[in-house]
C-alpha cells in the first residue's frame, strides 16, 4: 500500500462509482510511480477500470520543439507499458488543459481522480480549476520527491543546511522499494482513441525555432541504461570531478528527473544497492566529505553521498522553495537582505550591458560565458557549475535584478531540456537573489550577492579547453 503521508485529499467529495483516473501531469513513467500505484490501489479496491490521461501543452512555460519531442517520445514509451498492463492511455493536447480535463472527467464518468504533485503555479491553477469544476474526489500524490514536500517541512526553508537534517531523519522511513504495477483485471468498456504519435510530434503549433537534440533518448529503457552507465563508470569519482566541465563526470540524468521519466527514489535505491551500504551510512559519510583530502581518490561512499546530496537534498529543497514561495521566478521571492542589497546598488554603473537577444546569441565580450550559452543552445544542457557563472554574469550585465531574472528564465526555459523546473528556478534565484545563500562581502552591482568571475573558474578547470570546444 502507498503511504498515506504521500497523499493529500484535495476536496470533500465522496466516491460514487466509476473508473479511477490517474492524471499524469509531472511524472511521465509507468514504473516506480506512487501516484499511479495509488490510483491502481483505489481501482482494485473498488473493482473498476483504471485510466491514465496526460495533458500535452505544446508551449508549456516557453518550451518548444526541443522539449516537446523529448516529452512525446517518453509518452509513447509509457503508453506501450500501460497497454501491456491493460490500462488505457489517453492524450489531451492544447492550451486549455484545465477545461479539457473537466470535460474528460465528465465524459468518461470518472469516479476518482488522482494526480501527481507539481509545485509550479500554472499546474496548480489547472488542478484548482478541475477541483472547483468537478464533483469527484481528487487526490494529490507526491510522486516526484522521496519525502513528500508537506511532510519534509511545513514552511520555506532558509537553505540546504535547515532542510538536510529533516530529510536525513525521514529518509530511512520513506526510502522504500516500489511494488510492481499490476496487470489491471478490470477492463474499460469505453472507446480509447488511437494516438497518431508522428502527427503529435509534428504539431504545427509547436515553436520550431529550437531544434530537438539527438544525444539523448527519452524512453524509460534508455533512461535506465544512462543510470547504470553513471553508477558503473562515473559514480566512483563523481564528487572529485563533477565541477570540471571538460570531464564527462555528471550523471546526465537531469532531463529524466525533470520529466519524471526516472524516479529520484528509484535512482537512490540503485545507488544504495551498488554501494552495499544503508542510506544512513552513506549520508554520514557525505556529511564528513569536507574532511577528505581531494588530492586523493574519494571512496565510493563519499562519492555516493555527494551525488545523493544533489539528488535528494538540493532537488527537494527546490520543490520546497517553489511550493511555499509563489514568487519563485521573480524578485519578490528574494530574501529581505538581498532585496535591500539590490536596492542599495541599483544605480551602480555596469561596465557591460547586453540585450536579451545579445545574450541569446552568445554575443558578449566574455568567451567563457559565450561558451556556456553555446553549450546550452547546441545540446539543451549546460554543465551545472557553469549554470551558476552564467546566471551571475547576467545579473552583472543587465540593468537590474528584475531584468536579469527575466532574461535568465527565458533562456533557461527555452533551451534547456530540464527547463521550467523548480531546480532551475531555485538555481537562478540563488545566483541572482541570494535564495538559499547568505550575505557576502559588499561589492559594486552584486551588493552582498555571492560573486563569481572567470578567474575563479580558471582555478577549478581549464577554461581555455572549455571555450575552445564550444566556440569552435
Amino acid at each position: 500500500m502507498v503511504k498515506q503521508q504521500r497523499i493529500r485529499k484535495l476536496n470533500n467529495h465522496s466516491y460514487a462509482g466509476g473508473p479511477v483516473l490517474y492524471w499524469m501531469n509531472r511524472d511521465i513513467r509507468a514504473e516506480d510511480n506512487w501516484a499511479l500505484l495509488y490510483a491502481q490501489e483505489l481501482a482494485l479496491e473498488n473493482k473498476v477500470p483504471l485510466l491514465v490521461v496526460y495533458n500535452l501543452d505544446p508551449g508549456f512555460l516557453g518550451g518548444g520543439l526541443r522539449q516537446h519531442s523529448f516529452k512525446v517520445d517518453a509518452l509513447e514509451s509509457v503508453q506501450k507499458v500501460l497497454t501491456i498492463k491493460n490500462i488505457p492511455f489517453f492524450l489531451i493536447t492544447g492550451e486549455n488543459t484545465e477545461k479539457s480535463l473537466v470535460s474528460f472527467v465528465k465524459n468518461k464518468k470518472v469516479g476518482v481522480l488522482v494526480t501527481d504533485f507539481f509545485p509550479l503555479r500554472l499546474p496548480r491553477l489547472w488542478v484548482e480549476h478541475v477541483r472547483k469544476n468537478t464533483e469527484v474526489p481528487i487526490y494529490g500524490v507526491d510522486a516526484h520527491n522521496i519525502v513528500p514536500v508537506w511532510i519534509a517541512s511545513s514552511k520555506q526553508e532558509y537553505g540546504a543546511y535547515t532542510l538536510r537534517p529533516k530529510l536525513h531523519k525521514l529518509l530511512p522511513e520513506y526510502l522504500e522499494d516500489f511494488p510492481a504495477l499490476k496487470k489491471h483485471p478490470h477492463k474499460f468498456s469505453g472507446s480509447v482513441p488511437e494516438i497518431n504519435w508522428p502527427k503529435i510530434l509534428n504539431d504545427k503549433n509547436v515553436d520550431q525555432s529550437v531544434p530537438a537534440v539527438t544525444w539523448i533518448k527519452s524512453d524509460h529503457s534508455s533512461a535506465k541504461k544512462e543510470l547504470q552507465n553513471f553508477i558503473k563508470n562515473k559514480l566512483s569519482w563523481y564528487g572529485e570531478k563533477r565541477n570540471d566541465p571538460n570531464l564527462d563526470a555528471q550523471s546526465n540524468l537531469s532531463p529524466y528527473l525533470h520529466y519524471g521519466i526516472l524516479s529520484s527514489q528509484a535512482i537512490a535505491l540503485e545507488i544504495i544497492k551498488y554501494a552495499k551500504t544503508p542510506i544512513e551510512n552513506i549520508l554520514h559519510e557525505s556529511k564528513n566529505k569536507a574532511k577528505v583530502n581531494l588530492g586523493k581518490t574519494l571512496t565510493l561512499l563519499d562519492n555516493a553521498g555527494a551525488y545523493l546530496e544533489e539528488l535528494i537534498v538540493r532537488r527537494e529543497l527546490s520543490d520546497n522553495f517553489c511550493f511555499y514561495n509563489l514568487d519563485y521566478d521573480n524578485v519578490a521571492g528574494f530574501p529581505d537582505w538581498a532585496t535591500k542589497s539590490h536596492a542599495k546598488h541599483a544605480s551602480d554603473k555596469r561596465e557591460f550591458v547586453y540585450t536579451k537577444k545579445q545574450f541569446e546569441n552568445a554575443k558578449t565580450h566574455d568567451p567563457l560565458w559565450n561558451a556556456a550559452q553555446k553549450e546550452m543552445l547546441i545540446t539543451g544542457k549546460m554543465h551545472g557549475y557553469m549554470r551558476m557563472y552564467w546566471a551571475k554574469k547576467i545579473l552583472e550585465w543587465t540593468v537590474s535584478p528584475k531584468e536579469a531574472m527575466i532574461t535568465s528564465i527565458y533562456l533557461n526555459d527555452k533551451y534547456e531540456l530540464d527547463g521550467r523546473d523548480p531546480n532551475g528556478y531555485a538555481g537562478i534565484a540563488w545566483s541572482i537573489g541570494g535564495v538559499h545563500d547568505r550575505a557576502w562581502f559588499e561589492r559594486p552591482v552584486f551588493g552582498q550577492i555571492r560573486y563569481m568571475n572567470s578567474n575563479g573558474c580558471a582555478g577549478k578547470f581549464n577554461t581555455k579547453t572549455y571555450t575552445a570546444k564550444w566556440l569552435k
